[in-house]
């Protein structure tokens, strides 16, 4: 399996700002309840977490869909507008997982795949398309470094659990 990361395109965040903003429109017209929002929220996040991952299958998805994105956005937006649009954007990295992060990360991950199995399939879209614009967008220098202080909490949470569970508190 290759886990090649691949460096995200002005093209393809264009791809992931629209996949967002419809589902935020959505959601701002819609009566902006807090539970409508949690299952973009939880793709994004997911797909956040998944640009830490330096392999595995997390880390094959989040570069096969930023590369997907590139390619796409590329062809729509030079199709629409004449130009060309596949320049590459500063890539970003949020931090590294520790062997406790990754375990967090292993079940977020199982969580969002029993999420998607039980949920309605406009929010089966609304998952896919948050955790894909997380994908895209966390491999950027600007929005991981926003996102700076995400993987201290998740190997944090990861240590405390190990703690809890080996007697250590």
């Amino acid at each position: 399996m290759n886990t090649t990361q691949t460096t995200a395109t002005f093209a393809g965040c264009a791809v992931a700002i629209g996949i967002l903003y419809i589902q935020l429109r959505k959601w701002w017209t819609g009566g902006r309840a807090l539970k409508d929002l949690l299952t973009t929220i939880q793709g994004f996040i997911t797909g956040a977490l998944g640009t830490m991952c330096v392999g595995g299958l997390a880390g094959w998805l989040a570069g096969c869909t930023r590369q997907a994105a590139n390619t796409g956005g590329s062809k729509v937006i030079t199709g629409v507008t004449g130009t060309s649009s596949g320049s590459p954007i500063a890539s970003g990295s949020m931090g590294q997982l520790t062997e406790e992060g990754g375990i967090v990360v292993f079940l977020i991950f199982v969580i969002l795949v029993i999420t998607y199995k039980a949920a309605a399939k406009e929010d089966k879209g609304r998952l896919v398309g948050a955790l894909a614009a997380g994908f895209i967008l966390c491999g950027t220098a600007g929005v991981a470094g926003a996102l700076n202080g995400l993987p201290d909490l998740v190997n944090a949470l990861g240590l405390s659990g190990r703690n809890a569970l080996g007697g250590v508190l």
